[in-house]
């Protein structure tokens, strides 16, 4: 579930994914992960009639327009229909233009749906389109794809959606991999990531055609608004994972009569800034990490000894060790400190991933990078030289419009000191040079805290070690609702929902099938 990805400045893809998970997308897959295929086909639901009630003036053609349904092509989604939504590019401004949204439906199958279910996997960047395509019944599980039509779509700026488009292949291999000349840290260091960075936003500027500005959670909260619309459903029903939760809670928001059933798992607190979402999460990775370790050293093949404490100090030893002198991988990249704790972040996203990073530092310790670049290839969605989706675009046009570039130094130092005191191993490797700082157009989004008065009960899943997105999130963002209401897994790893806690699962599917709303304050332990 990839998800929200970390808000990281280092010029490589934060992962918060899964803020990303977000899930099937986020979390491991392909020959890390066992693959997951797509369900039997299942007959396509008829469109039902579009909700015409609220509609904002000056937008009914957008409300009002026919969806073509056909089956989805491709192997993997050959079982589901598709359809395209043309959105407003300026949801301010009805005569600006439009751009399209992808989307795909997974009709209900006992034949009777009771709704649509939109989802979200996160990111911001993740493809909705590609997680139910590729995964549906990890994504909302039986109980929930027996009732629902459920439906992933591309946001804007996203995959098969009109895209935020910046780098070749190869020219991204080049940003996210290529290790800076100069020492870390230094005047030459910050010069050539700052070029790095304008190089980037140039190309997205260039190869974007104009959707730059309008790439913000605020206009994704009002696409979903056009989708329940034209889907036909009176209000919305949703399940959001990591950053799909600060795009659910927009959308409470924006639309707080307009809400059914909302599910948000490992939440995004929507009051905090993006300083202190980097910060959270460098706490919550190396919390994560540090019980990895405990795993890693009980148990066999551990490439470190002793208590946690040394084996994290060896791990530090490791880091640096590569920050001065990189490994050559078999295709020719250099594995060097920021490409090695991607792979270390990518793995913490599911305590089932933690064989792979026990695997990656043994190797690495022994002079080979390649199973470290496995790792941090999955999270960039790269195979062979090639990118999955832009996901990394996206990531950051998302974030650089969504979060406003207003600290202080005084801010940005206290930043800085709790991450050296409280995450010691991630400390060296977290912050770096800031695309947004150079990115074409001011930010709009705002940080604020979300009560959503009005709005029917919107149940929050938080996971107590969740790395990605920390369990002081969903406490937060449960209490800001007016309706919120809180369920706890207590555990590792990124999300709560179809992880294996039947205690989350049965209170979520209660909530999404029959809305019986589950007890504020349910603790689901392991």
């Amino acid at each position: 579930m990839n998800t929200t990805r970390p808000r990281r400045s280092l010029a490589r893809r934060a992962l918060v994914a899964l803020a990303g998970v977000t899930i099937a997308v986020t979390t491991l897959s392909g020959c890390l992960y066992a693959a997951i295929p797509p369900e039997a086909a299942a007959t396509p639901a008829p469109s039902r009639e579009p909700d015409l009630d609220g509609i904002p003036a000056g937008f009914e053609s957008f409300y009002t327009q026919s969806l073509d349904w056909t089956p989805c092509s491709g192997t993997d989604a050959g079982s589901y229909d598709c359809t395209t939504v043309t959105a407003p590019l300026d949801w301010s401004d009805p005569g600006a233009g439009s751009l399209e949204l992808a989307v795909i439906r997974r009709a209900a199958t006992n034949g009777d749906a009771i709704g649509s279910l939109l989802t979200n996997p996160g990111g911001p960047g993740a493809s909705g389109y590609d997680l139910i395509a590729q995964s549906a019944s990890f994504a909302v599980g039986t109980a929930l794809s027996d009732v629902y039509d459920v439906i992933g779509f591309d946001p804007r700026g996203v995959g098969r959606s009109t895209a935020v488009r910046c780098f070749d292949a190869k020219a991204m291999d080049a940003y996210l991999f290529d290790i800076p000349a100069d020492p870390r840290g230094s005047d030459g260091w910050r010069a050539e990531l700052t070029d790095r960075n304008k190089d980037f936003v140039a190309a997205c500027e260039q190869n974007s055609g104009g959707i730059l500005p309008f790439i913000t959670t605020d206009n994704a909260a009002r696409d979903m608004d056009l989708l329940r619309g034209v889907l036909g459903d009176a209000k919305l029903n949703y399940l959001g994972y990591s950053y799909g939760t600060f795009l659910g809670a927009t959308y409470a928001k924006l639309f707080p009569e307009r809400v059914g059933r909302l599910v948000l798992d490992g939440a995004i607190d929507p009051s905090v800034s993006g300083l202190d979402v980097g910060t959270t999460q460098a706490v919550g990775f190396e919390s994560a990490l540090r019980a990895y370790m405990a795993d890693c050293l009980a148990g066999r093949g551990c490439p470190f000894t002793g208590s946690v404490d040394d084996a994290m100090a060896d791990l530090g030893t490791l880091l640096a060790s590569v920050d001065k002198t990189p490994l050559k991988a078999t295709d020719g990249r250099m594995l060097g400190a920021d490409s090695l704790m991607t792979a270390i972040i990518a793995a913490l996203y599911s305590q089932d991933s933690w064989s792979y990073l026990t695997q990656a530092l043994s190797d690495a310790l022994s002079g080979d990078p390649d199973m470290a670049f496995l790792l941090a290839d999955f999270y960039y969605n790269r195979t062979d030289g090639t990118y999955g989706d832009n996901s990394t675009e996206a990531f950051r046009a998302y974030n650089c419009m969504d979060y406003p570039l207003d600290t202080s130094q005084a801010d940005q130092d206290a930043a800085t000191a709790r991450i050296e005191q409280q995450a010691p191993t991630i400390a060296p490797y977290w912050q770096g040079v800031d695309v947004c700082e150079v990115w074409p157009y001011p930010p709009t989004g705002v940080r604020e805290r979300i009560t959503a008065d009005g709005a029917a009960p919107i149940v929050v899943v938080g996971t107590t070690n969740d790395p990605a997105t920390p369990y002081e999130w969903s406490v937060s963002l449960a209490e800001q609702l007016a309706s919120g209401v809180l369920v706890t897994r207590e555990g590792e790893g990124h999300t709560g929902y179809n992880k294996g806690n039947a205690c989350v699962d049965a209170a979520v599917e209660a909530y999404l099938v029959s809305g019986t709303v589950p007890q504020d304050g349910l603790t689901c332990t392991s």
